[in-house]
């Protein structure tokens, strides 16, 4: 390319392919320098020193919107919600600028700042503009957290209801899920609310792991397709559920990638009602080449289908019930807090609905 064109630098290369690229149409079809594809890898062990934001280009606007806060973290603490548009880190414009390159840019060493302005809603719903000055921490990206819930059903009988929420799909998730489990199990736990309401994927391998923590036998976890219409299902290898108890999964807009696989995996093969509302939308299928210099060229190859071929893509999982918007304002769980009267999932109008469709599940096995 130095050869090619009259390139003074690294950047100037890098911006000539991204312009390159950027006539496909396809914003996912990217490259990205090595310092972008160290913090893109950055994550997968639990651990990162940022602000706590997932990010994604929205993908018909390119927009950058924050797809989830981590709970407690220094961004969530100055008051950035999911669905906030970001528009400028440290006064520098971001359109055009990649998810990767924008996260790389929140990132930095702990102790340090960053500003960020974001298009926001105020407490009365009116669109606003405002700057924060967010501090960097160590965020701890522990994917699992529960709760035991205390449930009383139309007939007077309690029972306990496992609420599993999954924020990211890390190495880690599958085994996190899993021992999770195998302990509310032990505790007598008789259903289960698995909320991916947030998660915005991570590692579509873990995804899969962990849907094949909830069902049985040889069925087809998610199909792909390619440019040419050639499919390929992704199946079951003699699965064994850890439980066969009645369950139901929170989605929402900020569910995406590896969160509506597994959604369509649970839904389409009988084993879960979602709940919520319509997911992301971001179900391509990409080819991560590194190249020589550290830098990685990303090429969007296929697309994930659910297992009843419907397409994840810019559409979504539409949920089986909705349930009311509210619960997105949500106060957070305390993931080491087993509900009581005044337990914040009480407040959460999404796992009442998911509560009422367990007790309409359970009553069906009784019936039958």
């Amino acid at each position: 390319m130095v050869e090619m064109f009259p390139l003074r630098s690294e950047d100037a290369a890098y911006n000539k392919l991204k312009g390159m690229l950027s006539t496909l149409g396809d914003p996912f079809t990217r490259i990205i320098s090595p310092k972008e594809y160290q913090g893109f890898r950055i994550g997968s062990d639990g651990n990162l020193q940022g602000v706590g934001l997932f990010i994604n280009a929205e993908p018909k606007t390119g927009h950058l919107v924050v797809l989830s806060c981590i709970e407690n973290s220094p961004a969530a603490r100055a008051g950035i919600h999911e669905g906030d548009e970001l528009m400028e880190i440290n006064g520098e414009r971001l359109d055009g600028v990649a998810s990767e390159a924008a996260a790389q840019k929140l990132r930095g060493r702990v102790g340090t700042t960053v500003t960020v302005k974001v298009h926001s809603f105020d407490e009365l719903g009116s669109p606003c503009i405002r700057e924060v000055r967010i501090p960097r921490e160590v965020i701890n990206l522990s994917p699992v957290s529960s709760a035991i819930i205390l449930h009383r059903a139309p007939d007077g009988h309690v029972s306990k209801t496992g609420y599993v929420k999954l924020s990211t799909f890390s190495q880690t998730a599958a085994m996190e899920m899993e021992n999770t489990v195998y302990d509310m199990e032990n505790q007598g736990v008789q259903s289960y609310i698995l909320d991916l309401r947030n998660n915005p994927g991570g590692l579509v391998k873990a995804g899969l792991d962990v849907a094949q923590i909830w069902l049985d036998g040889t069925g087809t976890l998610v199909n792909t397709i390619d440019r040419e219409g050639n499919m390929l299902p992704i199946n079951m290898i003699d699965g064994h559920a850890l439980t066969r108890d009645p369950l139901v999964v929170l989605v929402n807009e900020g569910s995406a990638s590896a969160s509506e696989i597994l959604a369509g995996a649970l839904h389409d093969n009988g084993r879960a009602t979602l709940i919520g509302h319509r997911t992301f939308g971001k179900g391509k299928i990409q080819s991560v080449t590194e190249l020589h210099d550290g830098s990685a060229l990303f090429i969007t190859v296929a697309k994930y289908l659910s297992p009843a071929l419907h397409d994840i893509d810019q559409v979504g999982i539409a949920p089986d019930v909705q349930c009311s918007t509210e619960s997105l304002n949500a106060p957070r769980l305390d993931p080491f807090k087993v509900r009581s009267s005044e337990s914040n999932l009480e407040r959460d109008s999404c796992i009442l609905v998911a509560e009422h469709q367990l007790d309409i599940q359970e009553s069906k096995g009784s019936a039958s």
